[in-house]
């Protein structure tokens, strides 16, 4: 009689690890070692919960970015930028501020629920320029003079076909100084951006920006107006593997060849 009361008893605690099995498996619960043949653990833990795709028609705002270094993240104008987003001069961000990063759509069309059309996408209407064969100019109309940024070996060129070559390389000594290649106003100052390094971005005027990466120390500050020529940085190799300095020339956001536009002689 004692054997079939252990009997029954085992049985029914086999009915009961079931049902709880089953419940747990419904609810998102689950046991460790559950999976493992003869070992079992009573521990519960919850089910591992599924990390939500980013969305690539946005980026969330981190310390120390601007509307300025995010357009140039992205390839964009900093003007584009700021209308897809609402945001007005002098285009003020937050950290954790969601910014749209591709173009907006256009309204679906009024048609009836039986057509076909697909959604058409907004364009920019600032839109690339052949490149000037003249000097630029300046908010005052006075031509904008370009200077090279430093002075050493041209490691390596832009090109339009290349991601990796959307400026020059410029090979120098650890600590070399690092001018400014024409007046303007420091934009970005900071090692936020993937590949620069230190980098600083300055805006010349409304139309031309230049950016000084792989910095060993930035000298100026977010802000801060500088003149052509003045020391803004010592040559470095942060972000790379060789002491270099990586010199950008983007017009309307889009990256131009700064042979272009630097003198043919080094200064």
């Amino acid at each position: 009689m004692e054997v079939v009361k252990r009997g029954l008893l085992s049985i029914l605690l086999l009915m009961v690890a079931s049902w709880l099995l089953a419940a747990c498996s419904q609810t998102g619960i689950y046991t460790k070692g559950y999976f493992h043949p003869g070992r079992y653990r009573s521990t519960i833990v919850a089910a591992p919960s599924t990390t939500a795709k980013k969305n690539a028609n946005y980026y969330v705002v981190h310390k120390g970015d601007t509307l300025y270094s995010i357009a140039w993240q992205h390839g964009y104008d900093h003007r584009q930028l700021a209308y897809w987003n609402g945001i007005r001069p002098p285009y003020t961000i937050f950290p954790l501020q969601r910014i749209r990063v591709t173009p907006l759509p256009v309204a679906a069309s009024r048609a009836s629920p039986s057509s076909k059309k697909a959604r058409k996408t907004y364009h920019p209407r600032v839109r690339p320029r052949p490149e000037p064969r003249h000097q630029p100019k300046n908010k005052s109309g006075n031509k904008l003079a370009w200077y090279w940024p430093t002075t050493g070996k041209l490691l390596s060129t832009f090109s339009r076909n290349d991601a990796g070559r959307k400026g020059v390389d410029i090979g120098g000594r650890f600590g070399q100084p690092v001018r400014a290649a024409a007046a303007g106003k420091v934009v970005y100052s900071g090692n936020g951006l993937r590949g620069y390094g230190n980098l600083i971005i300055v805006k010349h005027n409304e139309e031309f920006f230049s950016a000084y990466a792989h910095n060993k120390k930035n000298l100026v500050s977010e802000n801060q107006n500088v003149k052509a020529r003045q020391q803004i940085a010592d040559m470095g190799n942060s972000g790379t593997d060789k002491v270099q300095l990586h010199f950008e020339i983007r017009r309307k956001g889009k990256p131009v060849n700064p042979l272009n536009y630097l003198p043919k002689h080094r200064n």
